[in-house]
């Protein structure tokens, strides 16, 4: 069934179809909302990209998705410093908050001393990083022109990496639509691969010790 449906709708009319603008919305809005799996997203379109003749498809899908990646964290960052400095606090604040590890944002704050730009750059690789590293900037009183500084190679490092594991599917598979499923497929096992390995260092932690 995939597979029909991907014959009628060619590379080219895949792309057109969902089009730079809705990548751009889609990985912004993933910024803003982190439950869009933003890193399959651009990984899936640059399968779409690589399987295309345009020789300037993957690197638009790059400067799209990066600059996407920073509007969308610097939109973040200034509504969470508006909930810093108010008193009552806002809901975006909140919901940086709820999703934040206590141990993962005490690690981060530990780490923001010396390596302000190193940390920033790692929290968009490893996943589940991002927001735990942003509410220790803003717990921090991070200034926003210094948190810009530091997501800049950040967000280029971030699409550049999702990018190559979207031209690794699309290489190893010759139709667009089976790089689009191994594509999907790794970035979602990469995703889930830090909350597995909590679970289980937990339960190792919680069994019980032969007497």
């Amino acid at each position: 069934m995939i597979e029909e449906i991907a014959r009628q709708f060619p590379p080219e009319s895949t792309q057109q179809a969902v089009g730079y603008p809705s990548l751009f919305l889609l990985v912004a809005l993933g910024a803003l909302v982190p439950v869009i799996p933003t890193g399959a997203i651009v990984s899936s379109a640059a399968v779409v990209a690589f399987h295309q003749t345009a020789p300037v498809a993957l690197g638009l899908v790059f400067l799209v998705a990066a600059s996407a990646a920073f509007v969308g964290d610097v939109a973040l960052y200034w509504l969470g410093q508006r909930g810093v400095r108010s008193q009552g606090g806002s809901r975006w604040l909140s919901s940086l908050r709820g999703r934040a590890a206590p141990d993962r944002l005490e690690q981060a704050q530990a780490k923001l001393r010396t390596h302000q730009v190193s940390l920033l750059v790692l929290s968009r690789l490893v996943p589940a990083g991002r927001i735990p590293v942003m509410l220790a900037c803003l717990l921090a009183q991070m200034p926003l022109r210094r948190f810009v500084r530091g997501d800049v190679p950040a967000c280029l490092a971030w699409a550049a990496t999702y990018q190559l594991i979207g031209i690794l599917g699309g290489s190893l598979f010759p139709e667009p639509w089976q790089g689009v499923v191994a594509a999907v497929a790794l970035t979602l096992l990469i995703s889930a691969a830090p909350a597995v390995w909590r679970r289980l260092r937990r339960g190792a932690g919680t069994g019980e010790r032969p007497a």
